[in-house]
């Protein structure tokens, strides 16, 4: 009983905190998300509501955002609990089938066009703070997202087809991301069907890459076509990439463990792309693991004074960042969710778009209470700050203040510096693979013949 009552006490007092608010300012979309930037995103997609409406486009840009940040809560609960349709006086809440309409008026195009202008300001902001050598370091990788079980998805994207003709259970997304290294920053993405070799789309971010760059590959990118024309069609753009167990080459000029070589376009590459020349060079550096294995890493910086055959080494290393960026996006963001929400096909475009904003959000407020810090981003707990600005989106909404989402998000800077990621200690034996233990024990039974 007395619970009861300590409840009814709050609620009143609460009813009173937010009718004592002053009216949201609309105009105030953040210090990260200005609202020009999603105002410009609506009209250059031709999809500004004319009519006065509850989730206009400039609203639902807000919501696709926010549900990548709640990935655990329903839609309906989403728009209710930060509070992000207008209010009316007919009305006191939203519909499920309204909120639906909504996205598909918006569609997927201001969220592509709000992600590319976003995700260029922010990386280039700081960006002299995480500079090596003056060069911006990025790593180009590729991934796979899941979408939900729905024949247009299955139609469109379609699925991994296994041994026996055996189908994936769940359509996939197939991305190849340009992401910061320092900053875990998504950069720019290609991504669709799942039969889209990751090469297609590796050509296609080729020419968005930044000048006085360098980008780290995994070997399957391993291509005379895409590693020349990364560094001929942009300024000062290098790379760094392993050469795999096949690779031949002459060498020009070195010595062992750091040489000069030179390897022949095939010509199918050379039919293919009629520009590329008949041989390309690059300095080839020597590389040993903590396992004692031996790696060859080719790279443009032929630069030797510049640039040691260590530093090469050591930003390779940092290549895997990129991972712990998928790990981030797609299991620490979704909350373990198998698929994205969206049974259609321009739905789930929408939402990957919307979550991108929004890990970059996060992320460029883990660089920033890094930099105050004086730390590497890398070295503050991503899953850490998360639910703390999910809190604090929560709040902000109860408090009516929601119109300054992101700038609230300054506010947690001082706290995310606390956030560090802890140490762990070292494997304490070696890996080993061991059986699968039976279920059930299994019994054979002797027929009687006679």
């Amino acid at each position: 009983m007395a619970m009861l009552t300590f409840i009814a006490m709050l609620a009143d007092d609460l009813h009173h905190l937010v009718e004592s608010q002053s009216p949201v300012d609309l105009n105030r979309l953040g210090e990260h998300l200005p609202y020009e930037w999603i105002e410009h995103a609506v009209r250059a997609s031709g999809v500004a509501s004319i009519r006065r409406r509850r989730l206009p486009a400039q609203q639902v840009v807000w919501l696709v955002i926010a549900l990548a940040l709640y990935r655990h809560q329903s839609i309906s609960e989403v728009v209710d609990e930060l509070d992000l349709a207008l209010p009316a006086r007919n009305a006191s809440f939203v519909s499920k089938s309204a909120v639906a309409q909504a996205r598909q008026r918006t569609g997927a195009a201001p969220l592509a066009w709000l992600f590319h202008e976003s995700a260029r300001n922010w990386v280039a902001q700081d960006q002299a703070q995480f500079l090596f050598k003056g060069l911006s370091l990025f790593a180009m990788d590729g991934t796979t997202l899941r979408a939900a079980d729905s024949a247009a998805n299955r139609k469109h994207f379609g699925a991994q087809v296994c041994a026996h003709d055996r189908v994936g259970s769940y359509p996939q997304i197939r991305a190849v991301t340009l992401t910061a290294i320092p900053t875990h920053l998504v950069r720019d993405i290609e991504f669709g069907p799942y039969c889209i070799n990751e090469m297609i789309s590796a050509r296609e971010l080729i020419p968005r890459v930044p000048a006085n760059s360098l980008t780290v590959f995994d070997r399957g990118f391993l291509s005379a076509q895409l590693l020349c024309n990364l560094v001929s069609g942009g300024e000062n753009r290098h790379f760094i990439i392993p050469a795999k167990s096949n690779t031949r080459w002459d060498v020009v000029a070195g010595k062992p463990g750091d040489q000069t070589v030179r390897m022949r376009v095939s010509q199918q590459a050379r039919k293919k792309c009629p520009e590329l020349p008949e041989f390309w060079e690059a300095r080839a550096v020597l590389s040993i693991d903590a396992r004692g294995r031996q790696r060859v890493l080719l790279s443009s910086l032929v630069d030797r004074r510049r640039f040691k055959a260590a530093d090469i080494v050591s930003c390779y290393q940092r290549r895997w960042q990129i991972e712990t960026s998928y790990h981030e996006l797609k299991q620490s963001m979704l909350g373990m969710e198998l698929t994205f929400r969206s049974q259609t096909v321009e739905g789930i475009y929408q939402e990957v778009w919307g979550t991108l904003i929004a890990y970059n959000l996060i992320r460029l407020e883990i660089a920033k209470a890094a930099l105050q810090a004086q730390r590497a981003p890398e070295d503050l707990s991503f899953i850490r700050a998360f639910h703390p600005i999910q809190y604090e989106l929560t709040w902000a909404a109860a408090t009516r203040s929601y119109g300054k989402l992101p700038a609230l998000l300054t506010r947690l800077r001082e706290r995310l510096k606390q956030l560090s990621n802890e140490k762990r200690p070292g494997r304490s034996c070696a890996r080993a693979v061991k059986s699968r233990p039976f279920r059930y024990t299994v019994r054979y039974l002797k027929r009687d013949l006679n």
